[in-house]
């Protein structure tokens, strides 16, 4: 059974190069539990499909910048413009617009 949660979690793994112990860490649960979700059996709590549906968005901004691979060290790293912090962490933390106000940067051209 395909659901939205099953094809949001193979775009990160496409484009975000993500694997399911990344999204296991950023979401606080099991690798099995992603597992799961991936084969459309199982739903995540409404936080965690938000958290996912973010993390997504950021993914396809950030893929016009960056390979899969790029991506995926991209959000685990630390960044200046994010007070030294995590994109993974921010987004987890409902604080995706901070990451989103990065990425406009980079769209700009301002390296801040």
């Amino acid at each position: 059974m395909s659901t939205a949660v099953t094809r949001i979690l193979g775009d990160l793994k496409t484009y975000g190069g993500l694997q399911g112990k990344d999204i296991a860490n950023i979401v606080d649960v099991s690798t099995a539990t992603v597992s799961r979700w991936s084969h459309g059996n199982g739903m995540p709590s409404l936080h965690t499909q938000t958290v996912i549906a973010d993390l997504r968005y950021v993914v396809d901004r950030l893929s016009d910048f960056y390979t899969a691979d790029e991506t995926r060290l991209w959000l685990h790293s630390r960044h200046q413009q994010l007070g030294n912090q995590r994109a993974i962490d921010l987004i987890n933390g409902d604080r995706t617009e901070e990451v989103l106000a990065v990425i406009e940067r980079l769209e700009a051209g301002a390296y801040l």
